[in-house]
């Protein structure tokens, strides 16, 4: 756990950003997860959405999950649940359109707070995508504009609360998994931990801690930089004790965008692998990912991979 990828953002202005840059270059190629400090959201703000996301808990989604776990028998299992997750979760979408207003039993104050916490996560998303693309050797902009498509990126909000389970042996808070998106803006628990990583075949704490911001990528990085930075399976572990707050902010690509590897690294390569990676619409992307979230990325890749060369061949035929 001490050598997690800890990156402080107030490095970059200093005669350390050349070390800070190559810290986060590593942590993309062998971490593909890194925690931020001093990223420039307040540790104010940052105190009031946990105070007012942990209260609307209690008040709007406590008893509900209660009622969910009674009705579907998981006090009392005996054998391993691997259909569903121990966690309490809405969703907020904020691009292309905001659905905030229309969530029910959110008050006022927190669809604002929400709304002004997404602004900032946006633009904190925006500085990360060009700090990679400066250690790519991509012109700045080349991955924000490759996540536009007609109507800008997708950017949307899990608030997820993990309550205390009586079998974290048998169901998970969350089944591992990597994610579709392009990069993942996580704001958790300092006390309650659970969140893991997979690396070199072990699982790894996240370390929880306090006002930080935990970055991971999503498959749609790893697509983009033909692997050089890759999506990383991480899974939720129930805990016996404490509810543990989980508010994940992704910034993905717009439903039309077209995903494929960026030239520039993809003559890097040698010439026997110049382009390993597939070509899709993201939409098309998430439709397959919809049902085979929790299974490994790569036969995902390769179902991709395999309707471009139908499709060309295809176009090929009718030409």
């Amino acid at each position: 756990m001490e050598n997690f990828p800890l990156i402080n953002m107030e490095k970059l202005n200093g005669e350390e950003r050349g070390a800070t840059m190559d810290k986060i270059n590593d942590a993309c190629e062998n971490w593909g997860f890194f925690e931020l400090v001093n990223h420039g959201i307040s540790h104010e703000l940052l105190d009031t959405v946990e105070r007012m996301t942990k209260d609307h808990y209690k008040k709007c989604m406590e008893q509900r999950f209660k009622e969910m776990v009674a009705a579907k028998a998981l006090e009392g299992v005996q054998t391993e649940v691997t259909n569903m997750d121990w966690e309490s979760t809405f969703f907020l979408r904020h691009l292309p359109t905001s659905n905030v207003s229309e969530i029910p039993d959110l008050g006022d104050e927190y669809r604002r707070l929400m709304k002004d916490f997404a602004g900032k996560l946006e633009n904190l998303a925006e500085e990360l995508l060009d700090l990679l693309c400066e250690n790519l050797g991509l012109e700045k902009g080349y991955l924000k504009k490759a996540f536009h498509g007609s109507k800008g990126p997708n950017f949307g909000t899990k608030v997820s609360n993990y309550p205390p389970c009586p079998t974290p042996d048998l169901i998970k808070g969350l089944r591992a998994h990597s994610d579709a998106g392009g990069i993942i803006l996580l704001f958790q628990d300092d006390k309650v931990s659970g969140l893991q990583l997979l690396k070199d075949g072990e699982w790894i704490n996240v370390p929880p801690m306090r006002h930080s911001i935990v970055i991971n990528l999503g498959d749609q990085i790893e697509v983009i930089t033909n692997g050089k930075y890759k999506s990383v399976m991480h899974r939720v572990i129930a805990q016996t004790d404490g509810t543990r707050m989980s508010i994940a902010s992704f910034y993905n690509p717009g439903n039309d965008a077209v995903i494929y590897p960026a030239k520039a690294l993809v003559e890097k390569e040698p010439a026997e692998n110049e382009r390993v990676y597939p070509k899709f619409v993201f939409d098309d992307y998430m439709k397959l990912y919809a049902g085979l979230k929790f299974q490994a990325k790569e036969p995902r890749f390769e179902a991709m991979k395999a309707a471009e060369s139908n499709a060309a061949s295809g176009s090929v035929a009718t030409a």
